[in-house]
């Protein structure tokens, strides 16, 4: 298992990226507009960071603005931990045999989410290509929040 990245939600791009940028001195990776989900991803690394490779790159927060406003509470605005692991079915069902709910049921072979015994959101993506669907993962429905 590695660790990717937080992420965390802003209400503003502009504002946002002074604050990670020009004052606490973050530099942007790379952005990811997405049409269909009307959000857009920028990821932003410490200046010490860059030396890490692509294969085993520093941990990276990542922006999230959701294009529609919204207000947020109740931490929402704190988004998810997300690790990359090297077998997702075999996890998940690990913590669901160890009673943990699997919020986004990993469908596409690729993602999934549970949540921490504090509540906290955590994204699982698999390591390299999406695996392929199978049961019970492929019909199971999304569970609560995340």
């Amino acid at each position: 298992m590695r660790y990717l990245h937080t992420m965390v939600r802003i209400s503003d791009v502009e504002e946002s990226l002074h604050f990670y940028c020009t004052l606490l001195g973050l530099e942007e990776v790379r952005r990811k507009d997405s049409e269909k989900g009307r959000f857009t991803l920028i990821f932003l690394r410490a200046p010490e960071d860059r030396e890490s490779s692509d294969k085993y790159r520093a941990p990276e927060i990542e922006l999230t603005w959701n294009w529609d406003p919204e207000t947020y509470s109740g931490g929402r605005n704190f988004g998810h931990l997300a690790y990359e692991v090297d077998d997702l079915y075999a996890l998940c069902r690990k913590l669901m045999d160890n009673g943990v709910t699997i919020n986004r049921p990993p469908r596409d072979g690729r993602m999934a989410f549970v949540r921490s015994p504090d509540d906290l959101s955590v994204e699982l993506l698999q390591k390299g290509e999406a695996l392929p669907e199978q049961e019970p993962w492929a019909s199971m429905p999304n569970t609560g929040t995340w």
